[in-house]
């Protein structure tokens, strides 16, 4: 009986630890999926802003898609540099207190020589990993930024193209407020409308300011 009760005990401990996984390891994919959105965000409104800051001044369409082009491709190099420099000094950090941790380590029998190696493998297995830090920073950027530009291409008519412009950034801004909220547990409409404003905000101050430096003849 007290046999049974043991295997009873074992098997409630083996399943509660396997939901405690499962709940870590999606508490560490949502953080990378929100962080995603987030880089994916920024690309959206950096770029679509620069392009509605030089289609405030030039109604040429070359220079609104080499302005988006050159936003897309800073932005990217920027996000994967800063996240590339950011991880690999956390990497470095971890390495060390891993070392100052075997160092303090008295080792006793083989047996725990044994879960010792074994736990250090594990833990080597989830140090960050800055290349792929840096790649998914620069892709969820370039996600974003390629919105607008998608949106500008095929559109000669001036008034039209910023206003297809705004039309499809509202829209993306939306969806990537609405992922945030969904990721981050929070309210969809209180997290889309902060990130719908805050766009609309970035792409109004810039095409105003721009306007207001265009007409003083500084553009010229």
């Amino acid at each position: 009986m007290a046999a049974k009760l043991n295997i009873n005990n074992l098997e409630q401990q083996q399943t509660a630890l396997e939901i405690e996984s499962k709940e870590f390891d999606y508490s560490k994919r949502a953080q990378w999926l929100r962080a995603a959105v987030l880089g994916a965000n920024d690309g959206l409104v950096s770029t679509a802003s620069l392009m509605m800051g030089v289609g405030a001044v030039k109604q040429d369409i070359k220079a609104m898609i080499l302005t988006g082009f050159a936003g897309l491709v800073a932005g990217a190099c920027s996000m994967a540099i800063g996240e590339f420099v950011s991880v690999y000094s956390q990497l470095d950090i971890e390495v060390a207190q891993m070392k100052r941790e075997k160092q303090r380590t008295n080792l006793g029998s083989d047996q725990r020589v044994e879960r010792e190696t074994a736990a250090g493998r594990k833990d080597e297995e989830k140090l960050p990993n800055p290349l792929q830090a840096a790649a998914a920073s620069a892709l969820a950027f370039s996600i974003g930024a390629i919105v607008p530009l998608l949106a500008a291409s095929f559109i000669t008519n001036y008034k039209v193209r910023l206003a297809v412009v705004v039309a499809a950034v509202t829209l993306a801004l939306a969806v990537f407020g609405w992922l945030g909220a969904i990721l981050g547990k929070a309210s969809p409409i209180r997290s889309a409308s902060r990130v719908l404003v805050g766009g609309w905000l970035a792409m109004a101050i810039t095409f105003g300011l721009t306007k207001l430096i265009g007409s003083s003849g500084l553009s010229s």
